[in-house]
């Protein structure tokens, strides 16, 4: 048995006859109103199928092919074309081995740029450490002198409370 709502798209449609029809339209609390409304119905069907047309494809090969292919999965025996990828095991090989090259030949081309061997400017010398252990038993004082043209001293002291007033740098 069909509900209420079948049987109204039925009769907007115009597939209800004989008996059906008879027995729906007497259904109808108020027939005037439900024939306008048909009326509009069809109104706008008319108007949105003048207006929606169906677009043309603007590619039928493409569509087609996509179609063609799309059987050929479903079918369990996928074309040549959807199998291969551009990046194939050997193409990824030689990309590997393309990209190892440049590493080394730019690895090599930035290390002969820079000399090695020789002095750095960083490097200290400990001059000498003393500390007074009755003032400050923990404590320790180094003393770090660099070897570039600059001549920078640097007292490092570690542990210190205060300096005693005749540790003054002179």
């Amino acid at each position: 048995m069909k509900t209420f709502e079948e049987k109204w798209t039925a009769w907007l449609d115009g597939q209800l006859s004989g008996r059906e029809l008879v027995e729906f339209e007497s259904s109808l609390p108020d027939l005037a109103a439900a024939e306008a409304e048909k009326r509009n119905a069809h109104k706008l069907g008319a108007f949105l199928k003048k207006e929606l047309g169906s677009q043309a494809l603007s590619n039928e090969e493409f569509f087609n092919h996509q179609i063609h292919e799309r059987i050929a999965r479903e079918n369990g025996n996928p074309s040549r074309t959807t199998r291969s990828t551009w990046w194939t095991i050997p193409r990824l090989v030689w990309s590997g081995a393309t990209a190892l090259a440049l590493f080394l030949i730019c690895s090599v081309a930035i290390m002969r740029q820079h000399e090695t061997g020789g002095q750095s400017e960083y490097l200290t010398q400990i001059l000498n450490s003393t500390v007074d252990p009755a003032a400050n038993p923990n404590a320790t004082v180094a003393i770090f002198e660099t070897k570039s043209d600059n001549k920078v001293t640097v007292l490092w002291t570690e542990g210190l409370q205060t300096l005693p007033a005749d540790y003054a740098a002179k």
